[in-house]
C-alpha cells in the first residue's frame, strides 16, 4: 500500500491544530473568543510537547530504528518533521496574535510594551516595580560557584548576557513565581496592560546591578510529561503511592522546548542548549508572549463588552425527560438519551441521586476517568455509601495531568465507605459506564448509562457528548460482566451487545465492516461511518480502504487526528473525511453500519485509535431504540451537511473549508436552537459570579486539549 494513503500520526493533529488557529483567524467570532483559540492553539501545543514529542524523544534514544507502522518514519524523522512544521506555524501565529491585538485597539483594549508607555504610564510602572515586583524577585549568575538553576516546566525566565571588568557571565531571573501577571494601567475609559515578565525584561539591569546588560531575552522551557506507569512502578508502594511518587518524578524530567521572545547571540544560546541539553532545532523564537493564560484576566476585566464575547448559552430541559417523574421509572419505560452541551446533564445527576436514597438501590457502580472540581457525582457516590448502598468506583488514576485530582477523589470516596479499585495493570480504563441494581421483591433490575464523555458537570457544558441510560436487559448484562471482571483484575472476554475493549471491541468494528464489503460485492449498498477524536489503528484503517476498494462509503467526521488520507484515486475513493472545529469541543464517538432497516448504531468512549481499542477498557453501547437511533442519525447526519465551521480533507491529506450553499449551516448553533426550541421550559442564563466567570474561562481553555483523546 502506497505509504500517501497514510499520514503520520503527529502531523495529522498539527493539522488540527492548525484548524484551532483558524478560527482564531475568523473573522465572523467575537474578538475575545479569537483571542482565546489563539489562547486554547498555544496550551495544545504545549501539551503537544510535553506528551508526544516527549514520547519520541525518548523513543528516540531506546530504539530509533523503531518505525512508525503507518508512515514508516523512525522517532528521530518524526521529531525533525515536527520541528519543521511547528517552526512554519510560528508566524502564521504570531500574525494572527498581530492582528487580534490591533483589532482589539479599536475596542479600547491594548496590550502594551513597556517601552512605549506614556510618561505617566512609566511613572506608575517604575512605582509598581519597585514596591510588588523587584523585592520577590530571584536573579541568579551562572558561574563555577553558582551552577545552573533547576527551570520549571512552562515557567518564564529572563535569560541575560552579563558583562564586568572581568568576564561575560549568562544571568536568570524567574518571571513567573509571585507576580500578578498581568498588570493594569491606570486609565479611566480604556483597558491597558502590560505583561509582568516584560516589565521584568525591561528592568533586567536593576535586577543585576553592578553587571552590564548586554542582551536579554524572555525564555520558557516545555518538559517532557511522558512517564510509563507500569515500566516504574515500585512494589513496595500501593498503586496510589506509586502514582503520587510518579508526578512529582515528572516535573523533573528533561527539556524538550526552548521559547524565547527574541533571537539570542550564539554565545549566550549555545550555553543554555549545553545546560539544557537541547539542540538548535527545539528553539523556538516567538512574537507573542510565550504563555497565554494570561488571557482570563483581561476577559474578566472585559466582562462588560458583550459584543466580544459568544452570546450565552445555557443547556436546556430534555424534551425526552419528565421532570416531575423519578428517573429511574422513566428508564424502565424507554430508553433515554442526552446531548450535551444542548441537554443538560442535571437528569444523570438526578438519577444518582434518587439512587442514593432509593430504598429499593442495593448497589451503584461507576467508571471514573475525569471529574469536576466540585463534582455532584462524587457528592452523590458517597451520599449513596453512607445510606448503606453497595459503591464500587473504579477511579483511573492514570488519567493524564488529572492525576493529583483522581488520587484526592479516591481517598474521600473510601473515607465515605464506598469500594475504590484502580484497574488492570498496563490498561487505562477510559469506559464512562455506570451500574444501578434494584432488588424488588425476588426481582433483580438495572439501570445502565453509557457515555461518550467524562462523568463531569463543567465539561458537559462545553464538550459535544451523549449520554444513554436504558434498561435493557442484554446491555445491563453485559456491563454486569464489566464490573465482575474489573473487581477481579480480569478482562471481559466474549460480550453479547456492548462492544468492550480490548477483546471485544476492534474484532467486532472488522466484523461488521466484513459485512458491508460482503454486501457491497453482492451489488447491495454498503455503509460505514463514525464521528470520532482520532484515528490511528491501522487494523481498522486497512479495513476502512478494503471498504472504499469494495465499493463501501465510508463517511468519517473525524476532529483531529486522521491517519488515513481520503479521497485517495483507487484506494480510498470512496472515503469521506471532515473535521469540525467550532465553539464547541466535538468529542462524541459515534459508529453507523450498514442502511435501512439494517443499519447498527453505537455511541462509544472509544476511538478508532489503537491506544483505545486494544489498550483500554472501553465500551460501545448499541442503539435499540428506533427514537434514540432516529436521534442520534440526525446528529451525524446534520454534522454531514454543516458548511460553517466544517473542513474537508482533500486527497493530499490537506483540509478546506466546506463549500457554503445559499442555506448555511453551522450544527452546533442549529443543535443549541433546536434545544432551546424543544425545551419543555427553557432555561436563561443565570448570573455568575466573578470566580464562576473565571473557572468557565479556564475550563474553556481546556475545550481542544488531548486529555480525553
Amino acid at each position: 500500500m502506497s505509504n500517501k494513503v497514510y499520514d503520520n500520526r503527529e502531523l495529522s493533529w498539527l493539522k488540527f491544530n492548525e484548524r484551532v488557529l483558524e478560527e482564531a483567524q475568523d473573522n465572523s467570532t467575537p474578538l475575545l473568543e479569537r483571542l482565546l483559540f489563539q489562547s486554547i492553539f498555544a496550551s495544545n501545543l504545549d501539551e503537544f510537547f510535553r506528551v508526544r514529542v516527549g514520547s519520541l524523544y525518548d523513543s528516540s534514544l531506546v530504539d530509533d530504528d523503531r518505525k512508525d507502522n503507518k508512515s514508516k518514519m523512525r522517532p528521530s524523522e518524526q521529531l525533525t518533521a515536527i520541528f519543521e512544521r511547528v517552526r512554519e506555524l510560528m508566524p502564521i501565529k504570531d500574525k494572527t496574535f498581530q492582528v487580534i491585538s490591533k483589532e482589539l485597539e479599536l475596542k479600547s483594549i491594548y496590550h502594551k510594551s513597556v517601552k512605549n508607555l506614556n510618561e505617566k504610564e512609566k511613572e506608575f510602572l517604575e512605582a509598581y516595580y519597585a514596591y510588588e515586583i523587584k523585592p520577590f524577585l530571584n536573579a541568579f549568575i551562572i558561574d563555577k560557584r553558582h551552577p545552573f538553576p533547576f527551570l520549571a516546566n512552562q515557567s518564564i525566565y529572563v535569560a541575560a548576557k552579563l558583562s564586568s571588568k572581568s568576564e561575560a557571565l549568562l544571568g536568570i531571573v524567574g518571571c513567573s513565581e509571585k507576580f500578578q501577571r498581568v498588570v493594569f494601567l491606570p486609565s479611566d475609559d480604556e483597558i491597558s496592560y502590560v505583561l509582568a515578565e516584560d516589565v521584568i525584561l525591561y528592568y533586567a539591569d536593576k535586577a543585576f546591578s553592578g553587571y552590564k546588560v548586554e542582551e536579554k531575552a524572555l525564555m520558557r522551557v516545555t518538559r517532557n510529561a511522558d512517564i510509563d506507569v507500569d515500566e516504574s512502578f515500585d512494589s513496595e508502594l500501593d498503586f496510589r503511592q506509586n502514582m503520587s511518587a510518579l508526578i512529582n518524578k515528572r516535573k523533573r524530567l528533561c527539556p524538550v522546548r526552548l521559547q524565547l521572545s527574541k533571537q539570542l547571540s550564539d554565545i549566550i544560546l549555545n550555553e543554555l542548549l549545553s545546560r539544557l541539553e537541547l539542540s538548535s532545532k527545539q528553539v523556538f523564537v516567538e512574537k507573542t508572549p510565550l504563555d497565554f493564560s494570561y488571557v482570563f484576566s483581561v476577559f474578566d476585566k472585559a466582562k462588560d463588552k458583550k459584543e466580544l464575547f459568544f452570546n450565552k448559552l445555557e443547556p436546556q430541559p430534555s424534551m425526552m425527560i419528565d421532570p416531575d417523574k423519578p428517573m429511574i421509572e422513566q428508564i424502565d419505560n424507554k430508553d433515554l438519551l442526552l446531548h450535551y452541551p444542548y441537554e443538560s446533564i442535571k437528569p444523570f445527576i438526578r438519577l444518582l441521586d434518587e439512587a442514593a436514597k432509593d430504598e429499593s438501590v442495593v448497589s451503584i457502580k461507576m467508571t471514573l476517568y475525569r471529574v469536576a472540581k466540585n463534582s455532584k457525582v462524587i457528592k452523590a457516590l458517597c451520599t449513596a455509601a453512607e445510606n448503606g448502598k453497595e459503591v464500587l468506583v473504579l477511579v483511573e488514576l492514570r488519567a493524564r495531568f488529572d492525576e493529583e485530582n483522581n488520587i484526592g477523589w479516591s481517598k474521600l470516596l473510601e473515607e465515605a465507605g464506598c469500594h475504590v479499585m484502580y484497574g488492570p495493570q498496563g490498561l487505562k480504563v477510559h469506559s464512562k459506564l455506570c451500574l444501578i441494581t434494584r432488588k424488588i421483591g425476588r426481582d433483580v433490575k438495572y439501570t445502565v448509562q453509557v457515555g461518550t464523555g467524562n462523568y463531569n458537570e463543567k465539561t458537559a457544558g462545553l464538550y459535544t457528548d451523549l449520554c444513554l441510560m436504558t434498561a435493557n436487559k442484554d446491555i445491563a448484562a453485559d456491563a454486569c460482566e464489566v464490573f465482575r471482571t474489573l473487581s477481579m483484575g480480569e478482562l471481559v472476554e466474549s460480550s453479547g451487545a456492548l462492544l468492550v475493549a480490548p477483546h471485544c471491541l476492534q474484532n467486532k468494528v472488522v466484523e461488521m465492516m466484513d459485512n458491508e464489503i460482503s454486501i457491497a460485492k453482492a451489488g447491495g449498498e454498503g455503509y460505514v461511518a463514525a464521528k470520532l477524536n482520532s484515528l490511528t489503528d491501522k487494523v481498522l484503517i486497512d479495513k476502512i480502504i478494503e471498504c472504499s476498494q469494495a465499493g463501501v462509503k465510508v463517511d468519517l467526521i473525524i476532529r483531529g487526528i486522521s491517519c488515513l488520507v481520503a479521497s485517495v484515486p483507487g484506494v480510498t475513493d470512496n472515503v469521506h473525511i471532515r473535521s469540525i472545529v467550532g465553539r464547541y469541543l466535538e468529542h462524541a464517538r459515534i459508529y453507523i453500519f450498514g442502511t435501512g432497516i439494517r443499519k447498527k448504531v453505537y455511541i462509544s468512549s472509544a476511538d478508532y485509535m489503537t491506544r483505545n481499542t486494544t489498550r483500554r477498557v472501553e465500551v460501545a453501547a448499541p442503539i435499540y431504540s428506533e427514537e434514540v437511533k432516529k436521534r442520534v442519525l440526525d446528529i451525524f447526519e446534520i454534522q454531514l451537511q454543516d458548511n460553517v465551521k466544517a473542513r474537508i480533507m482533500q486527497s493530499d491529506g490537506k483540509y478546506v473549508r466546506a463549500e457554503r450553499s445559499d442555506i448555511l449551516i453551522d450544527a452546533q448553533s442549529r443543535f443549541f436552537a433546536e434545544a432551546y426550541a424543544n425545551a419543555p421550559k427553557p432555561v436563561a442564563e443565570p448570573s455568575k459570579s466573578r470566580n464562576e466567570k473565571k473557572g468557565f474561562f479556564s475550563w474553556l481553555k481546556r475545550l481542544f486539549s488531548k486529555k480525553d483523546s
